[in-house]
């Protein structure tokens, strides 16, 4: 499997960048929360501020959740994760926002942590590609051993992620972000576990798919 050019940041970089996107990730729930907070001390409805209060903690508690499993360690080095719990993590993400249906399709199992990171992180790659909402099945087969993942979104406003596209199969413009660091991590994990990624697009689905390259 030969090695993507447009793989070349640095550790710290990458490190800083992912850091920056879990912030931001979950910046927005937690200063509802305070605003919540300040709702209730200036006296205000108190059902109204408890609801606030309450959907917001969930939300920042799914999202942190979820990039402890998609970014994080999530255990020792070289540990092995439960798909059950990217499963799990992934329903929840999508529930929070209550605008997208995940459909899981596939066996349960332990497998490398990095290949569970790289689900995670071709969910939401798959889940940007949907703004609108919608419909993602995902699919797994063999996960264990010659896995393939695949992604499958429906929903109103469908487009392919622009950066993802470009990191993984075109030529980067623009440095990247805290906005494009996500495709980015995917596009290295995939790289970090042997596995190709590929995408294509139909005018009623987009369709992303992670397949053990062949020796």
């Amino acid at each position: 499997m030969s090695k993507n050019p447009n793989l070349t940041l640095s550790g710290p970089d990458l490190a800083a960048l992912l850091c920056s996107r879990v912030c931001h990730d979950v910046i927005s729930p937690v200063g509802a929360i305070n605003n919540g907070l300040e709702l209730l001390d200036e006296g205000g409805a108190d059902s109204d501020a408890m609801d606030l209060i309450r959907t917001s903690a969930l939300n920042a508690s799914v999202r942190l959740k979820f990039a402890r499993l998609a970014f994080g360690a999530s255990g020792s080095v070289g540990a092995s994760i439960d798909t059950g719990e990217a499963e799990r993590a992934a329903k929840d993400f999508a529930l929070a926002e209550k605008k997208t249906e995940v459909i899981w399709n596939g066996p349960r199992a332990i497998v490398a942590k990095n290949r569970v990171k790289l689900l995670l992180n071709l969910f939401l790659v798959a889940y940007s590609s949907i703004p609108r909402g919608g419909v993602l099945e995902v699919t797994l087969e063999n996960p264990e051993f010659d896995a393939k993942f695949t992604l499958t979104a429906k929903g109103k406003m469908m487009r392919l992620p622009p950066k993802f596209v470009e990191i993984s199969t075109g030529t980067i413009e623009e440095a990247i972000d805290a906005h494009s660091i996500q495709p980015y991590y995917a596009v290295l994990l995939a790289e970090e576990c042997g596995m190709t990624l590929d995408h294509s697009a139909s005018a009623d689905e987009l369709v992303f798919t992670a397949v053990v390259a062949a020796a």
